[in-house]
Order: C-alpha cells, then structure tokens, then sequence
C-alpha cells in the first residue's frame, strides 16, 4: 500500500485499504470472490471502464488496479471505484447484514474520498 498518510489517496490506495479491510475480516477467497462479483456488476453497467482484476496464485489471491487508478486526483478512477464500492456495499449487505458496511463507512479515507458502500438513498 502506498501513500495513504496524504490527503488525497489516489483510487488504488484506497482500493489497497479496501481490499486489506476485507481480507482482514472476511479472508482472501471470500474477499476474492466478493470483488470479482461487484467488479462484474460494474462492467456490465459502464463496460468501457478500466476495473479491478483478481487472479489465484496457488494458495493466495492477489489483484491489479488499471494503472490509471494510481494516479494521483484522476476523477474517472475515483467514479469507477465509488460504483465499485456501492455494488460491493450491495453484495456485503446480502451477505453479512450491515456490520461489515458500517465498519468500512467509518474509514475516514472512504468518506473523505467520497466512496460510500451504502446507496445514497439508504444513507442515513
């Protein structure tokens, strides 16, 4: 993980935090399995949009951000990731009620980030 002492992470960072959040209470496999999904749902909604990959490397599980997602202030890797997390937010709330989305809204760098994995017209 890079960077994510600044002020501004850039979609990857906060994609890297993302993803060790998830891995840290759910585990790889089910983390895995949980970003293929939502980046799925996201592809077939803006298929041209550069997204998330996640491959097995004999017992681990390890993805790659398009390159464009660690660049620094780019808004279309920022747009994409916040469409990323709502799905997501969807697929964890089915999965695990809300206590694993409220955990991740409490992160500051989400909200200051503007990625929020609860629908805007579920926010309280």
């Amino acid at each position: 993980m890079r960077n994510l002492g600044s002020s501004q992470p850039t979609a990857g960072e906060l994609f890297d935090l993302l993803w060790e959040s998830l891995a840290e209470l759910l585990g790889t496999a089910a983390t895995a399995t949980l970003v293929r999904r939502a980046t799925k749902r996201v592809a077939a909604e803006a298929p041209a949009s550069p997204m998330v990959s996640v491959t097995r490397n004999t017992v681990t599980y390890e993805y790659e951000v398009p390159e464009s997602w660690r660049r620094a202030a780019d808004p279309d890797a920022l747009r994409v990731l916040r469409a990323f997390a709502r799905e997501l937010g969807v697929l964890l709330t089915r999965l695990t009620g809300s206590v694993v989305v409220e955990r991740l809204e409490r992160e500051p760098r989400f909200r200051e980030s503007g990625v929020s994995f609860v629908e805007a017209s579920k926010r309280r």
